[in-house]
């Protein structure tokens, strides 16, 4: 438990790919759950182990491995290795004995065998410093007996009493409290020395105040000075500025109007050389048809040159038919006289 009234409560265990647990394994916590038993060899260890673990021990030896590989499921003959672990502790939180705005925190480590670990907080990514620094302002941080393993009972009562006083302190959360008081007193500590320390530096600079005072004196007048100069400048640079932003706005001014002549100007290149490509075209449909025209005026002048030589040849033809025609009349008259 924590310290004062407020009392932890574990809920929920989830874990899943640590050590023995391969499968998906959730734990319920009942009001009224104190232990959890089973036959050697079961996993009860491991479930204490994994408390510690997701609580961000990191301390192998004390978790009975010797590195993060040893969190992870190792695989047997029915299944194969696991690449992650992961354990979840779902704690209640309703008398906010914990320092955080949650009726219940969820806390996660997951472990991969890279060597790298995740830590969550209700879901969130966090450090495990986040983790380490909440659990230690509620007391159940790490250097607390929250968890004791096998064979740490006989070596508690081994112990120098007092050694079991700290572990008794650390295990009430007093720890915590004493820790704060040492870091108060050595503030304290070191606040008077401060003081001690401004103390005689005072009676040190005290014969040097009348010099001191001159020098403040000259001080002042030199600020007045300063200040007239600043008045001046300011004066001076006020006048610059408008001089400098009148420039801006004529050159300004300037800038659009030249912007506007080239923008007329490459609006006339552009209608231009629409009007140029469309000419073009024009150009080379009347060339399409200038060589159409005088490849048929080529047939023709062919089909013309044709019929001369036909009719030529009619003519001929006609002549020969006419001048058989003649001598057949001939013979006629011939036969008839």
């Amino acid at each position: 438990s924590s310290p004062g009234t407020h009392s932890m409560r574990l809920k929920k265990i989830t874990l899943h790919g640590y050590k023995t647990f391969a499968n998906p394994t959730e734990i319920l916590f009942d009001s009224n759950i104190t232990a959890i038993v089973g036959p050697n060899g079961s996993g009860k260890s491991n479930i204490a182990d994994a408390i510690r673990w997701v609580m961000g021990e990191q301390a192998y030896s004390v978790l009975r491995g010797k590195k993060t590989e040893d969190m992870i499921f190792a695989g047997s003959n029915q299944r194969s290795r696991m690449g992650m672990a992961e354990v979840s502790i779902l704690l209640d939180n309703s008398d906010n004995w914990l320092p955080i705005d949650f009726d219940e925190v969820l806390i996660t480590r997951r472990a991969y065998r890279s060597g790298e670990n995740e830590y969550h907080i209700n879901g969130s990514r966090v450090r495990l410093k986040d983790v380490h620094e909440l659990l230690d302002r509620s007391g159940l941080g790490r250097r607390t007996h929250t968890v004791i393993g096998q064979g740490m009972v006989a070596q508690i009562l081994a112990q120098r009493p007092e050694d079991r006083r700290i572990l008794f302190e650390e295990a009430a959360g007093i720890t915590h409290y004493r820790t704060k008081r040492r870091l108060t007193m050595d503030r304290l500590t070191k606040t008077r020395d401060n003081l001690t320390r401004v103390r005689d530096i005072i009676a040190e600079i005290e014969p040097r105040l009348k010099k001191l005072e001159k020098q403040a004196e000259k001080a002042i007048q030199h600020d007045q000075i300063s200040a007239e100069l600043q008045d001046l400048l300011r004066i001076w640079y006020g006048y610059s500025w408008h001089q400098g932003v009148s420039k801006l706005v004529d050159a300004r001014a300037a800038v659009a109007h030249w912007r506007q002549v080239i923008d007329k100007t490459n609006a006339l290149i552009e209608e231009y050389s629409q009007e140029t490509a469309a000419l073009r075209q024009k150009q080379a449909d009347l060339r399409a048809k200038l060589a159409q025209w005088r490849r048929e005026l080529a047939a023709l002048e062919a089909s013309r040159a044709e019929m001369a030589r036909e009719q030529a040849v009619a003519r001929e033809r006609i002549r020969s038919l006419k001048a058989e025609q003649d001598r057949l009349e001939a013979e006629i008259e011939l036969l008839t006289e």
